[in-house]
C-alpha cells in the first residue's frame, strides 16, 4: 500500500519521499484507525489525507474553516490532476447544484466543506447517499473550548461521523495544540491517544526574534527596505492601527494591502487576492487575516503588537516559510500593548473561567517578550515538549550586540518623570527632556524644571525610543487606558539611588532573509504570466523552492526537470516546455555551460573506473594549476571566459584551493571592499554599479569568494 502511496506522491506532487510523520499517519488511516496528527505549519498535513483519498474507495470529506483555503486547495489539486471540489456559500445556486450532482455521481475524490455546512439537513441527507471513506478535519483545535480559536460549529462534526454508515475513518489535524487541547480533541472525536502522531512543533526554517525599545515605524521601514520584493505580513492588534500602518507604508511609496473586519467583504477579498497573486508583497492585517491563506512564499511575519496568546502567535508567525525556505518571525514587543489585549479579553462574552485562562496565556506571551533564553525553546516548551534543545539561530541565541552604559541617560529620564509627579505620558515627558517650550509645557511650569532640556542634544524621536526601552526593561510602568501615564517602578528607584547600572544593547541589526539570482527572477516572472492566464495564485503553479532548485541545477531536458522537487508528471506536461525554454535561453545569453544532471552522476561513477574521464570543471582546474590564465584556458578548451570563471567558482565550492588574489588587481581591491560594504549585499550588480567600468564582474566574484 505504501508503495502505491509513494507512486502517487511522485506523480501528483513531484516528491520522492514523505516528510516526517506523513508515512506513519497515512499508514494508520489506511488501516482504518482514527488518528490525530500534530504537524507544524508547512509540514505537509494536507498530503496525509490527499494520498489516502486516492487509495480509498469513495469520497474523502475535508472539513476546513475558511473559504479561501478551500479554493486554494482545490486549485492546487486540479493542477496536480486530482478531481476535487468545494461546497460553500460563495457558490451560485447553479454552481451548487452542479457540484452536488457531481458528488452524488462520484466525480470527485475530495470534497471540501465548511463546518457550518453540517447544520444544513439537506446536505447531510446527500452525504448519507454516498460512500464516505475518510473524514479529514483541518484546524482540529477549533473543536476545543480551550483552543485559541474555538468554533461552536465544529461540535457538529461528531454528529456527522456517527450518522454515516459504515463509519468513516477520522483524521484530525492541527499545528497548534497544547496538551489540554490535544486531550480535548481525542475525547470529543473518540480517538485513541495511542493513534496520535506528533512530529514536534519546531519549524527549523523559521528565525524568531523579539525587538523591543526601538522605534517600531523606523524598524519596519528599514526591514522592508532591506528585504525589498519579499512577501511579508504585518499583524497589528486593532483596525485603527492597521489603517494607520497601511497609510504610513503607502505614504512611503510602498505598495501594501490591508485586511480587517471593519472593511467590506469586497474590499477584503480584493486586497487578499492582490497579495495571493503577488500584485503586492505586503499585507497589514488584524488576526482576522490568514487562517486559510495557503500562500507558500511569505518570507517574513512581523507582529507590530503582542498577540493574545502563544497559540495565536505561533499560528500567525507560522504563515512565514510554508515552502520550507528560510523565513523570519519578528515580535516588536512593548509592555503597554498588553493593555489592548487585556481590554479585548475583558470585553469578550467568554465565561469567567475562560477569561482567567486567557489572562494566564497573555502573561506567558509577555514572558516570551521578556525572556533572554532561546525563543524557539520557549515556544516548544509551551506546547508541551520536554527538554527541547536551544535552536542556536533565533535572535536571542545569536545576539552578539555590545552593551553600552546608559545609566546617566536613564537617571535623567527617571528624574524628570519624578519631578513631573508621575502624572504624564511619553509625549509630554519627551518634550520636557528635549527642551520644548510650547504653551502646554509653560502652563504646567515644566520649563522651570531642572530637567527641562537636559537631553536637548537628542531628537524627540530618539528620546521617545529610549523611553520605550526603559518601559520594555521594566524601569517604567504604563497605566491602563488609551493615553497611559508612565510611573516609576522599584527597579527605577535602585537606578536613581546609584545602586544599579543600566546597560543597553545596540539596535537590532537587520539582515537580508534570502538573495535570489537573475534566473530565479526570470522564472518568477514566467510563473506569474502563467498564473494570470490560468487565474490562480502563482505558488500553485510552482513554489519558490522549485524555482530556486531550477535556477541552481539548470535542468537540460524533461527527464532532468522531473528530478526537481515539486514537479510531478502532470505539471511537467503542463509547464515543462516553457520553463525549460526560459532556462535554456538564460544559459545561452549568459554563456553558461551546463553538465547534464544525469551525466554528472555517470562521470563521477566513471572516474573510479577510468581516470581520463573527469568533470569539465576539474579539467579547467588542472589547466589553472599548470599556470594558464582564464583567457588561455578558454582558448584551449573552446569555451567562453565566463564559463571558465564559473568552473573556478564551482571548484572552490568543492574545496579546491584557488588563490583569488591572482584575479583581483591590487589597486582595485579596496574599491571593491568599499562598494560591497556600501551596497550591503552579495549581489554582483548593485556592487558593480558603484565601481569603475574596468572592474569586471569576475573581480567582484573573486573578492566575495576570498571573503567567505
Amino acid at each position: 500500500m505504501l508503495t502505491k502511496a509513494k507512486g502517487h506522491l511522485q506523480t501528483h506532487f513531484g516528491y520522492d519521499e514523505f516528510r516526517k510523520g506523513q508515512e506513519d499517519m497515512i499508514q494508520k488511516v489506511m488501516e482504518g484507525k482514527d488518528t490525530l496528527g500534530i504537524m507544524p505549519t508547512g509540514g505537509g498535513k494536507s498530503v496525509c489525507y490527499q494520498i489516502p483519498a486516492l487509495l480509498l474507495r469513495g469520497v474523502t470529506v475535508v472539513i476546513s474553516p475558511l473559504i479561501s483555503l478551500m479554493k486554494d486547495q482545490v486549485d492546487a489539486l486540479d493542477k496536480a490532476g486530482i478531481p476535487s471540489t468545494y461546497i460553500n456559500s460563495a457558490l451560485s445556486s447553479d454552481e451548487m447544484q452542479d457540484r452536488l450532482a457531481g458528488i452524488y455521481n462520484g466525480e470527485y475524490k475530495l470534497v471540501y466543506i465548511a463546518p457550518e455546512r453540517l447544520e444544513t439537513p439537506s446536505f447531510l441527507r446527500l452525504l448519507e447517499g454516498i460512500h464516505i471513506s475518510l473524514v479529514a478535519i483541518d484546524e482540529a483545535h477549533c473543536i476545543s473550548h480551550w483552543g485559541h480559536d474555538f468554533r461552536p460549529s465544529y461540535l457538529h462534526i461528531k454528529k456527522l461521523i456517527s450518522s454515516i454508515q459504515p463509519k468513516p475513518t477520522v483524521l484530525a489535524l492541527t499545528a497548534t495544540a497544547t496538551p489540554q487541547v490535544r486531550n480535548d480533541i481525542c475525547d470529543l472525536l473518540h480517538i485513541d491517544e495511542q493513534n496520535t502522531v506528533m512530529t514536534g512543533f519546531e519549524r527549523e526554517n523559521l528565525h524568531f526574534q523579539v525587538v523591543k525599545g526601538q522605534d517600531r515605524d523606523r524598524f519596519l521601514l528599514d526591514y522592508i527596505g532591506k528585504n525589498k520584493g519579499q512577501a511579508g505580513i504585518i499583524y497589528a492588534a486593532t483596525r485603527k492601527e492597521v489603517d494607520r500602518l497601511h497609510h504610513f507604508l503607502e505614504a512611503k511609496g510602498l505598495s501594501a494591502g490591508k485586511y480587517h473586519a471593519g472593511m467590506s467583504e469586497k474590499e477584503r477579498n480584493d486586497h487578499q487576492e492582490r497579495f495571493l497573486y503577488d500584485d503586492i508583497t505586503l499585507m497589514v492585517a488584524t488576526n482576522a487575516f490568514g487562517m486559510g491563506i495557503n500562500k507558500s512564499n511569505v518570507r517574513f511575519v512581523i507582529h507590530y503588537h503582542i498577540p493574545r496568546n502563544m497559540e495565536a502567535y505561533y499560528q500567525e508567525a507560522g504563515r512565514a516559510g510554508r515552502d520550507g525556505e528560510e523565513s523570519a518571525c519578528i515580535l516588536m514587543f512593548a509592555p503597554q500593548d498588553t493593555q489592548i489585549q487585556s481590554f479585548l479579553i475583558e470585553q469578550s462574552d467568554m465565561e469567567e473561567v475562560r477569561k482567567e485562562n486567557e489572562y494566564s496565556k497573555l502573561r506567558k506571551m509577555v514572558a516570551y517578550g521578556h525572556t533572554e533564553s532561546c525563543l524557539q525553546q520557549f515556544i516548544l516548551h509551551y506546547f508541551g515538549e520536554e527538554n527541547p534543545p536551544e535552536c542556536g539561530k533565533c535572535g536571542n541565541c545569536t545576539d552578539d550586540r555590545e552593551q553600552v552604559d546608559a545609566t546617566v541617560e536613564t537617571q535623567m529620564v527617571l528624574s524628570c518623570i519624578r519631578r513631573m509627579n508621575e502624572r504624564f505620558g511619553k509625549t509630554m515627558i519627551t518634550k520636557v527632556l528635549t527642551g520644548s517650550s510650547d504653551k502646554k509645557i509653560k502652563s504646567f511650569g515644566f520649563d522651570q524644571l531642572s530637567t527641562h532640556g537636559i537631553m536637548k542634544d537628542k531628537t524627540q524621536k530618539d528620546v521617545s525610543e529610549f523611553i520605550d526601552f526603559l518601559t520594555a526593561e521594566g524601569y517604567l510602568r504604563p497605566t491602563d487606558g488609551a493615553y497611559p501615564i508612565l510611573m516609576l517602578t522599584e527597579k527605577a528607584g535602585n537606578v536613581l539611588r546609584g545602586k544599579e547600572p543600566v546597560l543597553r544593547k545596540e539596535r537590532v541589526r537587520i539582515s537580508q532573509i534570502v538573495e535570489d539570482n537573475d534566473l530565479f527572477e526570470e522564472l518568477r516572472s514566467l510563473r506569474r504570466e502563467i498564473a494570470e492566464a490560468e487565474k490562480v495564485p502563482p505558488y500553485i503553479i510552482f513554489s519558490d523552492v522549485t524555482l530556486r532548485e531550477m535556477s541552481a541545477k539548470l535542468p537540460t531536458d524533461e527527464n532532468e526537470l522531473l528530478q526537481i522537487k515539486g514537479i510531478g508528471e502532470r505539471k511537467l506536461e503542463a509547464y515543462g516546455k516553457e520553463f525549460l525554454a526560459a532556462i535554456n535561453n538564460y544559459c545561452k545569453e549568459n554563456e553558461i555551460e551546463r553538465t547534464p544532471i544525469h551525466s554528472v552522476k555517470r562521470e563521477k561513477n566513471a572516474v573510479s573506473k577510468n581516470s581520463d574521464k573527469e568533470p569539465s570543471h576539474h579539467l579547467t582546474y588542472q589547466l589553472l594549476q599548470e599556470g594558464n590564465s582564464v583567457t588561455d584556458i578558454a582558448a584551449e578548451r573552446g569555451l567562453s571566459e565566463r564559463t571558465i570563471e564559473s568552473h573556478l567558482i564551482k571548484c572552490h565550492d568543492e574545496g579546491m584551493e584557488i588563490n583569488w588574489n591572482d584575479f583581483i588587481p591590487e589597486q582595485y581591491e579596496p574599491l571593491i571592499a568599499e562598494a560591497a560594504n556600501e551596497a550591503g549585499t552579495n549581489r554582483l550588480t548593485p556592487i558593480k554599479e558603484l565601481l569603475p567600468d574596468e572592474v569586471s564582474f569576475f573581480m567582484i566574484r573573486a573578492f566575495l569568494q576570498k571573503r567567505i
